[in-house]
């Protein structure tokens, strides 16, 4: 039996394969496909740059638009979740003798080594918010560490971008008449 969110993610998908759809489908699928739903944008922006081979920079310029704006949702995840975590911290940073190893945990030797790496590197790190797996996270702990929002929507979108390009590109290459 199908659960409510396998049939209504059944349903959007149906919804999102009518060509009247088109570029609005190829802006939503690159939408959510940036957020950490797993999710994958390519294969729609390809089968749709196929059936209409005049629209390939601007399926290009929608699906990086859309998989930016998701990365920013996603960036600003991070923002909250780091903010709620201070408040927590704020709350509850005087702990009992027993419960003092989930402070240690909580913000710890890897939190030190993250932030130091995230703000020597800054904003320029995504550039790789594209790379499967890792994409994703990386705009949720631009947001924690507060990295500066503007440029890195600005190193998101041309990462985004130029992902786009190749791998639609590449495959219209290799694949000319399927």
């Amino acid at each position: 039996m199908e659960t409510w969110l396998e049939s209504s993610i059944q349903w959007l998908l149906l919804a999102l394969a009518l060509p009247k759809v088109g570029l609005s489908a190829i802006f939503l699928v690159s939408l959510v496909s940036a957020t950490l739903l797993p999710m994958g944008s390519e294969p729609a922006v390809f089968a749709y740059v196929k059936m209409a081979p005049d629209m390939f920079w601007p399926a290009m310029l929608v699906a990086a638009a859309g998989n930016t704006l998701g990365g920013m949702i996603t960036y600003g995840l991070g923002e909250a979740a780091e903010k709620a975590y201070r408040r927590w911290h704020e709350k509850h940073g005087h702990l009992p003798e027993s419960q003092a190893g989930l402070r240690h945990k909580a913000g710890g030797r890897w939190h030190a080594q993250i932030s130091r790496w995230s703000h020597r590197v800054g904003p320029p790190i995504l550039f790789f918010a594209w790379l499967p797996v890792v994409g994703d996270p990386l705009c949720a702990v631009a947001g924690w560490m507060r990295l500066s929002f503007w440029p890195c929507v600005f190193y998101m979108a041309v990462g985004k971008f130029l992902r786009y390009v190749a791998l639609t590109g590449g495959l219209l290459w290799v694949f000319p008449h399927a």
